[in-house]
């Protein structure tokens, strides 16, 4: 049974509203939308909605609130059935909103887009509930593999062939380890339960493991592959490879470690490129890859979907469909240097005079979601057990029992959802 975080009049009020709109003209000029985002997705937000609103008489009103806040706000809003037209959010709490009823059932609309088979594939699983559909993809964000060419060069490796197989990867990040002074091979956020997941995950999935159950109701942590990732790891930071401060990376200074250009190689977020190219380094880019073989990412981001209070259902999907367009996404996203949420558009104009956007671009329809409800308490929180687990796996006495117990815990803190 469908369970809800709203009051049965919110859902009964949301479900008319649904019911009585009637195919997103969005012609009313006198109707201003509100769309609600995280900080992280400011920007993008806002270029959507200014190109949109240039070219609309409804227009959308973007407000962002701190990334930390942010669930609180949209908890106080649906408390107060006063959601926004529009939200957006971490694509991993899409699962748990869905379910809750805080986004507007919009299946019968999607079905009747074009393109939805492009659509990228774990968001919309993510933002779909009991087989009704309930957000689309927003903005996407995917882990990769950055590294430093100059650094390879000296190494005496090939820039031009990046590791194509995580083991490979370690034997990278030695080799320039071993140019000595202050370079260090690699580095990762050890400290940051959200890092690891985005960036270890994907050798996982590569290798043919998994992290949770299909349902996402079990966790899976302690699986051979996860144990031999997480061994690939915790090896090089006991040889000395991985800089030790990645041990207590929390997430705020990893860029910065990588802009030094004295690391090598690492797993990091593909929209970290541009940044890292502006100091002068040259970057090179590569889908993170299995232990063997295989390659995968983290599709991260936000997912969009209709506010459940909404009374400006057809202008809210009429907005919403209009990011899904080749319009949109074209020309404001891949124009901004940032992915496509199609995956039919990742060779497109913008992206086609730099491989490596092309490459992360193409990773979309090869990546994974993770599906859960209760996932930020289970993962993403610093009080997590997923922390506590991968804290042992990295840098405790016993990997094996940490992976072991962690399973158990976050599977029991999954049930709480």
């Amino acid at each position: 049974m469908r369970r809800t975080g709203l009051p049965a009049l919110l859902l009964a009020a949301a479900l008319v509203a649904s019911a009585c709109s009637g195919g997103g003209s969005g012609q009313d000029g006198d109707v201003v939308l509100t769309l609600w985002t995280r900080a992280a997705t400011e920007s993008l937000s806002k270029a959507y909605a200014e190109a949109y609103n240039a070219t609309h008489s409804t227009k959308v009103e973007v407000t962002a609130y701190p990334n930390e806040e942010y669930p609180a706000k949209l908890a106080s809003a649906a408390g107060a059935r006063a959601l926004p037209d529009l939200f957006a959010a971490d694509v991993v709490f899409a699962p748990q909103y869905a379910s809750q009823g805080l986004w507007t059932d919009i299946t019968d609309r999607f079905e009747g887009l074009e393109h939805r088979e492009h659509l990228a594939p774990s968001h919309v699983r993510a933002g779909t509930w009991e087989d009704r559909n309930y957000a689309l993809p927003h903005t996407v964000d995917l882990s990769v593999l950055l590294y430093n060419k100059d650094l390879y060069r000296k190494a005496g490796l090939d820039p031009e062939k990046p590791p194509t197989t995580l083991r490979e990867y370690a034997d990278h990040a030695r080799r320039i380890h071993a140019l000595g002074g202050d370079v260090r091979g690699t580095y990762f956020g050890g400290n940051c339960g959200g890092c690891v997941e985005f960036t270890f995950w994907p050798s996982v999935w590569a290798s043919g493991g998994d992290v949770l159950d299909d349902e996402g109701e079990r966790a899976t942590l302690d699986s051979p592959e996860m144990a031999e990732v997480f061994e690939v790891y915790r090896s090089l930071y006991e040889e000395g490879v991985a800089a030790p401060a990645s041990k207590d990376e929390a997430g705020p200074t990893w860029l910065g470690a990588l802009r030094t250009g004295k690391v090598g190689i690492g797993p990091a977020a593909s929209v970290w490129l541009g940044e890292i190219a502006e100091s002068g380094a040259d970057v090179g880019l590569a889908p993170i890859p299995g232990l063997d073989g295989g390659e995968s990412t983290f599709v991260g981001g936000d997912a969009l979907g209709i506010g459940a209070t909404s009374e400006h259902v057809d202008q809210a999907w009429d907005f919403l469909a209009w990011t899904t367009t080749e319009q949109a996404q074209v020309g404001v996203v891949a124009k901004g240097k940032n992915v496509p949420t199609r995956t039919d558009l990742a060779a497109n104009e913008h992206a086609a005079a730099d491989p490596r956007l092309v490459t992360a671009n193409s990773l979309v329809a090869k990546g994974r979601t993770p599906y859960a409800r209760n996932f930020n308490a289970s993962f993403n929180d610093p009080q997590s057990p997923w922390l506590t687990a991968l804290r042992g796996a990295l840098f405790g006495p016993d990997p094996a029992k940490a992976l072991a117990e962690g399973s158990t815990a976050i599977t029991a803190s999954l049930g709480q959802g």
